[in-house]
């Protein structure tokens, strides 16, 4: 399989895992009303994160906007890493970390990305 190839499945793989994790955020899951009320941001912040992923999902799917979906990923999993390492745990309400342990599986899949396409990212300057 070629590098292009494996880098679009991971593209899908990481849209897949932001845009599936919406349904908690957009239908007031309590695991997620859980997490954004410890770390202070219930409902703002879970509605917006999920707006934030959304797009990130969406942007990721677009060949033009690979890098932008995968810069968004990246620090939206930052995000959420450093929520569970300062106010959340890694265990979240008998999860097992699993929350935390995707956070970080999506972060490197989208390091990866934002990699693989550095050349398509028009603010950085090509040698």
């Amino acid at each position: 399989m070629k590098s292009g190839k494996i880098v679009l499945v991971i593209r899908i793989v990481v849209a897949i895992i932001l845009i599936q994790t919406l349904r908690f955020k957009f239908t007031a899951d309590e695991v997620s009303i859980y997490i954004f009320e410890t770390i202070g941001l219930e409902p703002y912040g879970r509605i917006g994160v999920g707006v934030l992923e959304l797009i990130a999902g969406i942007l990721l799917l677009i060949p033009k906007t690979v890098w932008a979906g995968a810069l968004m990923a990246v620090g939206l999993m930052s995000g959420a890493i450093i929520m569970h390492l300062t106010k959340l745990d890694i265990e979240v309400l008998g999860d097992g970390g699993l929350l935390f342990y995707t956070a970080i599986t999506t972060f490197i899949l989208s390091a990866v990305i934002l990699y693989s396409e550095r050349k398509s990212i028009p603010f950085i300057q090509q040698d």
